[in-house]
């Protein structure tokens, strides 16, 4: 009855904002959610007033009762989340500086879009994914020719952007000065020589931090990854694991204590935000083995399991679509109770992807824009089958050299194939209109 009174108490004194254009919430249907409603819920508990039941039943679980207050009142604090919301957006971690030095869009219209951000809104993405690296400073000089230079002031800067155009963001920690992927998870400059236990308290002090640093700033994210793309663990040698059990029990040990202590730094300081565990190999069973063995086994702390897919590094020309359901089909059954969203994809426009396992995968979706638009089609089709599959975003959409002097102002050394801009005209591509259907 505490928790009741105190919940009632908070709407009527502070909270009275109108919610969007959904009438989930409106209890007197009047048109608007405000704290008239928490009002109407109340008496309607109370038995003193008569409102419809399924109206009433705000959280959608078949009752009426103080937990439709708690969800009415984080309805009109901004803070309600659907659990049946999906999200759909891109990794735009390039996006300031290429706005900065002056590359030039154009949308379908052939009108000149001055603020990415706001067009991604307008056609209908409502999340935006932006990596950090512990010291970029420190990263290769070939590493900062491809991107690598996100650090927390450039990432600050960008996520405050992101919340202001009222999109989600979604952080991407990748515990290294540099790219960490299934090939590689180095270990920091600052962090070289450390014991287990003092690295798993440095990602736990550098993770709140840093976290602490963006909600100062403004750029608050509303979910988090805890590294990026871990199949094989983190901060080698020592954190590394091989995805199919257990043998090497002192590496998983160490593993699930980094990553858990990056976990508790993001509970700590963002309660309501969703913790992402990012593997690939999305081509295979590794990652249902991964999940259901060791990182049960080991308690990691996750609310989300992302996957990358690439169909150039991930498929057959036969498979470009199955390969990935079968995995999502596993995953289905081996965490049923772990919601899946798929971190980076991508698929060419015009060049076959350096690395590419299959030649003739372009025979299935040809490397044109249409190509590539086709694709993201037929995958969101795919997707949508499965409830569990809650987000899909698009790996380096923004990438654009167009208008850019090559020699003096580009922002990477090497065009991306599979970005959503042509980089010869600034085109946004027709694939960057498809991704909000899968929202929809």
């Amino acid at each position: 009855m505490k928790r009741y009174i105190s919940i009632f108490v908070l709407a009527l004194l502070g909270f009275t904002a109108q919610a969007s254009a959904s009438t989930l919430g409106d209890i007197d249907g009047n048109g608007q959610v405000n704290v008239s409603d928490v009002t109407a819920l109340v008496n309607k508990i109370l038995g003193v007033a008569s409102y419809d039941d399924a109206r009433c039943d705000v959280n959608a679980d078949g009752q009426v009762n103080v937990s439709d207050v708690t969800t009415l009142v984080n309805i009109i604090l901004g803070t309600y989340e659907d659990p049946n919301q999906r999200f759909a957006g891109a990794d735009i971690s390039l996006l300031e500086r290429y706005e900065e030095r002056g590359a030039l869009y154009y949308d379908k219209s052939g009108s000149r879009v001055t603020d990415m951000l706001a067009f991604y809104k307008q056609i209908g993405l409502n999340a935006m994914r932006v990596r950090l690296f512990v010291d970029p400073s420190k990263a290769p000089a070939a590493d900062k020719g491809t991107g690598v230079f996100q650090d927390l002031a450039y990432v600050g800067t960008l996520g405050k952007r992101i919340k202001e155009h009222g999109l989600k963001f979604i952080l991407d920690f990748h515990y290294s000065d540099s790219w960490a992927d299934p090939g590689k998870q180095t270990v920091p400059a600052r962090w070289k020589g450390l014991t287990p236990a003092v690295m798993a308290d440095s990602v736990y002090r550098y993770t709140k931090e840093s976290l602490q640093a963006l909600v100062a700033a403004g750029a608050k994210p509303d979910m988090v990854q805890v590294g990026n793309e871990i199949t094989y663990g983190m901060l080698w040698d020592s954190g590394s694991v091989w995805p199919e059990g257990t043998a090497n029990k002192g590496t998983w040990e160490n593993f699930s204590a980094y990553f858990n202590a990056g976990a508790r730094a993001v509970r700590e300081v963002l309660p309501a935000a969703k913790i992402i565990c990012h593997i690939e190999m999305a081509n295979n069973s590794n990652p249902a083995k991964f999940f259901g063995v060791g990182a049960k086994n080991f308690s990691l702390d996750y609310d989300i399991m992302g996957l990358s897919y690439y169909p150039a590094y991930h498929a057959k020309a036969a498979t470009i679509i199955s390969a990935l359901e079968g995995v999502v089909k596993q995953l289905k059954v081996q965490v049923p109770d772990r919601p899946i969203m798929i971190m980076e994809t991508g698929y060419s426009y015009r060049w076959e992807m350096s690395g590419t396992k299959d030649a003739t995968i372009s025979s299935k979706y040809a490397y044109t824009e249409a190509g590539q638009a086709k694709f993201t089609t037929d995958l969101i089709a795919m997707l949508k089958k499965y409830e569990q599959v809650k987000g899909l975003f698009w790996w380096c959409a923004e990438q654009n050299e167009y208008g850019l002097d090559w020699n003096t102002q580009r922002v990477v050394d090497n065009w991306w194939q599979a970005s959503l801009v042509d980089n010869q005209n600034g085109h946004i591509l027709q694939a960057t209109y498809e991704l909000p259907t899968f929202i929809k």
